[in-house]
């Protein structure tokens, strides 16, 4: 997993972080517990109050900063890939490389997100997610003005390109016969092959070792060097 730092050597809290993030992607949030975290860190449960106040709060701060992360590599993507349809493709073929780059905090996050819709906690965790929508909405947006991509309802692909990724943590395999790469290869093939005006351009965009794949790769590899922890309360 990627640790975050806030300009600050990782300490007590980004273990805490760590640890709480790996408990909620392999049991759920419910059955995660402080007693379980202090005992594997051999810390305190006070130790886990003093930096995160709540489970909730460290739910939130998984949240926020998975978003940060994935926030920074999207703007990143978008920098360096020059047209809307590459833009898509990196962003979709993304969405399946989190389920084995920085896995744990993916899984949570998934299997956790309704979570995010009625706490007050969540709201920023809320409001980024709301951002990163927008920027898928505005690259497809950007498609369409260009004619590269054939007019639909930007609100609807955007919901379907981000539901198709959203159930991955319950059937990849990282260790399976088929890779993250070669997944993503299949989901970008199937996103653009419904959008592209010029459908023959899908393959090269699709490509698992093409010049859109080793961008977002590189990009993703940019972010997790910088990374950074999220507050504590």
């Amino acid at each position: 997993m990627v640790t975050e730092r806030s300009g600050r050597p990782p300490g007590k809290a980004a273990e805490i972080l760590s640890t709480f993030t790996r408990y909620v992607a392999e049991r759920g949030y419910d059955a995660t517990n402080f007693s379980d975290i202090a005992g594997e860190l051999g810390l305190s449960k006070g130790t886990i109050v003093h930096h995160f106040g709540t489970k909730d709060r460290l739910l939130a701060a998984l949240h926020e900063g998975y978003m940060r992360r994935r926030l920074a590599e999207a703007k990143l993507m978008c920098e360096r890939l020059p047209t809307p349809t590459e833009r898509l493709a990196g962003l979709v073929s993304a969405f399946v490389l989190y389920q084995v780059i920085d896995r744990d905090a993916t899984v949570a996050f998934q299997r956790e997100f309704v979570r995010l819709a009625d706490r007050d906690v969540m709201a920023e965790g809320r409001k980024m997610r709301t951002e990163y929508l927008e920027l898928v909405r505005g690259v497809l947006n950007d498609g369409i003005e260009a004619g590269e991509f054939r007019d639909c309802d930007v609100t609807v692909q955007s919901l379907l390109i981000f539901g198709s990724a959203q159930w991955a943590w319950t059937w990849f395999e990282p260790d399976g016969p088929v890779t993250a790469e070669q997944v993503g290869a299949q989901l970008v093939a199937l996103v653009l092959g419904g959008l592209l005006v010029r459908r023959a351009r899908v393959t090269g965009l699709s490509d698992p070792a093409g010049r859109v794949a080793r961008t977002v790769r590189a990009c993703l590899a940019e972010v997790a060097d910088k990374g950074t922890l999220p507050e504590a309360s």
